[in-house]
Parts: C-alpha cells; structure tokens; sequence
C-alpha cells in the first residue's frame, strides 16, 4: 500500500467513524447529506463543520455552501498529500483543473505560434503567441481589432515584433478592453524599424488588473511614429511597465493621449524612456487625468538625449493624491527641450520626488507651466528650471472631487429609508471565479513573504510574471499590521472563515450578502429596511475578496456598526428586484483623510457615518437576530 492509499484508507476510515456522517436526509438546501451525495467531498465536510461550531439556529446560506471546494474525495486526499509533501507543484496543472483555481496558461503549451508573412487583419482575435511577427517586412500594413476583448484571463505575448521592417504600419484598435486581469507581453517591438507606425487605440481600456509590458520598445528606430490613444483608461489596479523606449531612437515621436484617465490605483514605469535619443519627439496629453492614487515612476528620461522634445500637458489633473517619481529626468542632455504643463493640479496632494531634473542639460530649455504642488523646487532654480506659475493651493472640497469615486458606493444612514431613490453602485463580482480549498490542503500550503518563492513555484509563476506580482500582493496586504482597533485574518478555506467569524462574535452567528447584483449602476427605490439586531450599534466581521490563485477573503472585525436588510425596488414598477445588505460605519475617526468616502460625501474623519453595499460574493457576519 502506498503513501497515498494509505492516506485515502484513514481517511474513510475516519469519516465512516464519525457520529456527524448523515447518509440521507433533507435536500442539499436544507444543509444536509443526501443519499445521493458522497459524504466525503469537501462540500460534505464544510456541512458538518457547519453543525459542530455553529448554532442551530443559524441557517445555511446556499450562497457559502456554494463556494466549498469541488474536489472528489479522491482528489481532495491526493492533493492534500502531495501538499503534505512539498510536492503539488508536480502536479500543478492538474491541481488548477480540478480544484477550479486561478492560474495563467503556460504560452508555451497553451498558445500557438502563429507566423504570418503577408499583410493581415485580424478581428475579434485572442490567446496568441506572435513570435517573429511582421519581421524584416518593407511596408504593408497588419491590423488587429477586439484583440482579447471581453476576456476573463487575457494572456497574450507578442515577441520580436514587426523588427527591421521598413515602411511597415501595425494598428491595434480595442486592445484587451473590458477584460478581467490581463497579462500583455511585446517584446523588442518594432526595435531597429524604419519608417512606418505603430498605433495602439482602447488599450486596456475599462480593464480589472491589466499588466502590460513592454520591453525594447522602438529601439534603435529611425522615423518610426507611435501613438497611444486612450491607454488603460478607468483601468482598475494593475501595472504598465515600459523599459528602453525608443533608446537610441532617430526622429522617433511617440505620442500618449488619454493615458490612465480615470483609473484606479494603476503603476505606470518608464525606464530608459528616449535614453541617447536624436531629435526625438515625445508627447503626454492628458496623463493620469482624474485617477484615484496613480503611482508613477520614470527613470533614465530622455538621458543624454540630444535636439529632443519632450512635454507632459494636463500631467494627473483633477487625479486624488498618488506617487510620482522622476529619476535623471533630460540629465547630461543636449539641446533637448523639457516642458511640463498643468503639472499636478491634483484635489489632494501627492508625494513627489524629481532628482536630477535637467540637471547637465546644455542649450535646452527645462520648464514648468501652472504646476500644483505644494512643495518647492529651489534645488533647480540656480539650474535654468523655469516656473510660469507655481500654484502652491491645491482644491480638496469633497463636493467636487467625487468624479472618479462611482456614485452611489459611499452614502450616508439617512439613505436607508423606504420610498428613498438612489443610485446603485456596480456590485457585480469582477474577480475570476474560484472557490475555497478544502482545509487539509491549504493548510499545508506556505503564505507567508518568507516563503514567497515557493508560493510562486506551487502555482506556476515565473520570477517578475504577472501572477507572482499577484502573489506577492495579496501575502503583502494580508501580513499589514492590523489598523488600531481591527482584528484581520485572511482565510482560504471556509472552515477558516467560520473560526475567524466565531472566534469575535461566538457560536450564534448569521452571515449575509446581497441577494444579487440586479440594479446594479442603475436607480433604485428602497423598499422594506429591516436593523440587524433591532438596529443598534453592533459588532460585525466582514470578509472582502483577494485576488489570489484560490479562494481567498481578507477578513476583519469591524466594531460600532449598524447593519441592515432592504427590499430594492425598481423605481418604476415598483417590484422587488434585489434583497440587499449595506453595513453603516460609525466610528471613521481611523480612516484617512483621503479616503473615497470623505471625498464623495464631504467631510472628514470622525465626523460622519459611512455606508456602502455588501457586494456580490463578499459577505458579513453578525449576531443572529
């Protein structure tokens, strides 16, 4: 017998000697074991975990149940030894497939490698692997249009890129828009090209976690143009990385209009961005124009550039807060002109960080035009660093600063009353679907940033790839220091959860969400409002999806908070559309000052309630009523 047969014999074993085991009983909605069911799969376990550490009064939310892992109880044992082991990573393809977890495709094995040597349009195009694409080709034209639009996971690599060609036009037009967590690959695109154009329109536009890398790009160009028009626009989290762009370029301009406008938390990196350039001519409109903490890092700008002009105009207008860093920006230059317009008129201050600004830079004209931030510059002003109008007043009235923060996503108590009419938020899950893994596995699998490396090698994630960034982010915020007053756990399977919820609020607890995401960014009526707990202030844990290769929920006691019940209506025909959830904070004095909810609502920390929706697949857990 071996180690797993051996493993899968105590286990039945165990189960067949449980007193919990019900071989017949009440359907699977009433939270029992049919006869038709296999006692033994994880969903079966959760079951009886359920009725051992939960009140009997606390119904079984189908909704919960649902999320346990669909593992067979064969499947379940396997795995959990290889994991036992340090061995899942062996059999990580399997593991994904059967355990219904996160995970990109290899492009090795799941892409094909298509060469095309004529002129092509492509429409409504994904999952590809481009390798010697449009390479050494003399003019013509290849097009893409809705190139992995609308995906749930967009992976796509495109490598040595249209490289050599001279006169050739490449156009992607709707590039990975509208998809939910997008890995985008060009490598060495368009590097030692001639003549020509490259033209990206709707990259990333409306996308959830797009990553796009691009790698040697334009290198060594000569007169080749490229343009970016609406790049990651309202793109939530996620990172755009450019490294080498259009080094050694000749009479190379490149143009971004529309970068990043309204997006969420998105890191952009340039690095060697025009570096040893000649008579380049490099354009930003609109940059970062109304997003929500944009963190952007530019290194090696424009060095040793010579005759090049580079302009940043509307740079993070109207955008909250964010990080910006400039590094060796137009340094030992010559005869380069650097102008900075509408710099910064940010609602709420940012962190800045400009070092090396021009500084060598001979003949050439370095400049700043209505720049909005509130520190100073005298480290340049004995280096020729013009300001045409220093704005050191930065607006931050919270009626006006709400335009990237979705309406109806923070509202105030007195929201809740029935015959109200307001806006509904989009609730809808945007996370790739995955359930919990049973706790025999996930319980011997490493999470911590100690062991990060063997995370990565368990899922499949190559070193600086998209997942292990994924990785690396959700172990990151899970090990934060608990804020004052907040109790957090992160929990990958349900059993975990349910400890967490009971360990706070005792045995006799409830959980809940909205019933479903109709009404959701539309108007609705409130009907019928019930008060959790007769409507006191009251103790909750709430738990908010992780992106991660499983289940994953950050889950946190949340003290003095009123949660409620209410019928939605469409405000029409006055039907009940939805049952949703919404938790009221009542206590805000240790949130930040720049949080969503001051800027939507007004006011400030400590000085207002703050409600918002339990959406889709996240939950909260109260008291029973």
């Amino acid at each position: 017998m071996n180690n797993i047969e051996a493993t899968l014999f105590l286990f039945f074993f165990f189960i067949f000697s449980s007193s919990h085991v019900h071989f017949a009983g009440a359907k699977q909605t009433a939270g029992n074991i049919t006869a038709s069911e296999n006692p033994f799969t994880p969903k079966a376990s959760l079951i009886r975990y359920w009725n051992n550490h939960i009140n009997g009064d606390s119904p079984k939310p189908s909704f919960f149940l649902s999320k346990a892992s669909p593992l067979t109880a064969v499947d379940s044992t396997r795995f959990a030894s290889l994991a036992s082991n340090h061995a899942l990573h062996t059999r990580h393809s399997d593991f994904c497939s059967a355990a219904k977890l996160f995970c990109f495709p290899e492009l090795a094995n799941a892409h094909s490698v298509d060469k095309h040597g004529d002129d092509v349009s492509f429409a409504a195009y994904s999952g590809k692997n481009f390798t010697n694409y449009g390479s050494d080709r003399l003019s013509g034209a290849d097009s893409f249009k809705n190139y992995s639009g609308g995906d749930n996971i967009a992976v796509d690599s495109f490598r040595r890129y249209s490289r050599n060609s001279a006169g050739h036009d490449d156009g992607f037009l709707n590039y990975a828009g509208e998809v939910n967590v997008a890995d985008q690959s060009f490598t060495t695109y368009a590097t030692g090209t001639t003549g020509g154009s490259g033209d990206f329109t709707n990259y990333n536009t409306n996308a959830n976690e797009p990553n796009g890398r691009f790698t040697s790009y334009s290198d060594k160009a000569n007169g080749r143009s490229q343009t970016f028009t609406t790049y990651s626009d309202n793109g939530n989290t996620g990172d755009q990385t450019f490294t080498s762009y259009s080094k050694n370029g000749n009479g190379a301009p490149n143009e971004f209009s529309g970068y990043g406008t309204g997006s969420n938390v998105v890191n952009t990196g340039f690095t060697k961005y025009g570096e040893t350039a000649n008579g380049a001519n490099d354009s930003f409109t609109s940059y970062g124009e109304n997003g929500n903490v944009p963190v952007n890092d530019f290194k090696g700008y424009g060095n040793g550039g010579n005759g090049a002009v580079y302009g940043f105009k509307n740079y993070r207008d109207q955008s909250n807060i964010g990080v910006d860093s400039f590094s060796s920006y137009a340094k030992n230059s010559n005869n380069e002109k650097v102008n900075f317009v509408n710099y910064g008129k940010s609602f709420n201050l940012g962190s800045d960080n400009f070092t090396g600004y021009g500084q060598g830079n001979v003949g050439g004209n370095v400049s700043f035009k209505t720049y909005g931030q509130g520190q100073s510059f005298k480290v340049y002003t004995k280096d020729g660093v013009v300001f045409a109008h220093y704005s050191n007043n930065v607006s931050s009235s919270g009626k006006t600063v709400n335009k990237w923060v979705e309406e109806g996503k923070f509202f105030r108590e007195s929201m809740l009353k029935e015959g109200t009419l307001m806006q509904m938020p989009d609730i809808k899950d945007k996370m790739p679907k995955r359930t919990f893994l049973p706790r025999n596995i996930v319980s011997n699998l490493p999470f911590s940033s100690s062991e990060i490396g063997e995370i990565w090698r368990v899922f499949g994630a190559g070193e600086n790839s998209s997942m292990a960034r994924i990785i690396s982010s959700a172990v990151s915020e899970c090990e934060r220091p608990a804020s004052k007053g907040e109790t957090k756990r992160c929990v990958g399977s349900a059993e975990d959860m349910i400890d967490f919820a009971t360990s706070v609020l005792g045995s006799g607890v409830v959980v809940r969400t909205t019933e479903n995401v109709v009404g959701s960014k539309k108007k609705v009526m409130i009907g019928k409002v019930n008060g959790i707990n007769g409507g006191n202030v009251t103790r909750a844990v709430s738990c908010h999806q992780s992106l991660y290769p499983y289940l994953l929920y950050y889950c946190h006691s949340v003290p003095r908070v009123r949660v409620y019940e209410t019928d939605l209506l469409d405000p029409k025909s006055l039907e009940k559309i939805n049952h949703g959830v919404a938790i009221c904070h009542i206590d805000t004095s240790a949130w930040s000052p720049s949080h969503g909810a001051f800027l939507a609502l007004g006011s400030g920390p400590g000085q207002i309630e703050v409600c918002h929706w339990i959406f889709e697949n996240d939950m909260t857990w109260n008291i029973v009523d």
